[in-house]
């Protein structure tokens, strides 16, 4: 599930649709949770599929460690790709803002932690990195663990509507690694290398 303070808006003919915050929400926040509505597609489903949908499930999901495809039912689908993302998936099935997203501003994901099947040209942001590649989580982890580790504290100083859908013991684990007593997992974990 997409926080709630956001919305769809057109971005632009190149880019298509996107999320947009529709007020400011802090660094630490959870911006996204996996729930009971996302839905989950095996390869071999997705194989049995009409064309039709096996394009729009390419289009708009992401794989998982399992290498299954996750469709998020709400506005999460349309969370658009950017090499200055300002949205960090964890190993804990939820992502937080890595910085302060300000009211009308976009929130983006790095694909490059999605487990993509094929290489794709982003747009250019000014960045070293220029394509996006399915093993971009195994030459970046550390880079997007920093980020992490930097904002995983902010997640209990924050407001967080999202915090329904963490169970409790994921919540105390939260807690356990804000404390020192437990490490962090690494985003590598996530990794599908199928």
């Amino acid at each position: 599930m997409i926080h709630p303070k956001t919305e769809l808006k057109f971005i632009s003919e190149q880019i298509g649709y996107g999320v947009v915050a529709t007020e400011m929400i802090p660094a630490g926040t959870i911006t996204w949770a996996l729930d009971d509505l996302d839905r989950e597609f095996s390869p071999a489903k997705i194989s049995k599929m009409n064309p039709l949908y096996q394009d729009i499930l390419e289009t708009y999901c992401y794989r998982n460690r399992k290498g299954n495809y996750v469709l998020c039912w709400d506005y999460g689908r349309f969370v658009n790709h950017s090499f200055k993302s300002n949205c960090l998936s964890t190993a804990y099935e939820f992502e937080i803002a890595i910085r302060d997203i300000q009211a009308g501003e976009e929130l983006t994901n790095d694909y490059g932690y999605l487990n993509i099947s094929e290489p794709f040209k982003g747009i250019d942001e000014g960045t070293r990195r220029k394509t996006v590649y399915p093993d971009d989580l195994l030459n970046h982890y550390e880079v997007w663990d920093k980020k992490l580790i930097k904002n995983f504290p902010k997640i209990t100083e924050v407001e967080q509507p999202l915090k329904s859908l963490i169970n409790e013991k994921l919540w105390n684990d939260i807690q356990a690694i804000i404390k020192g007593k437990k490490t962090m997992k690494s985003i590598k974990e996530i990794y599908f290398a199928g």
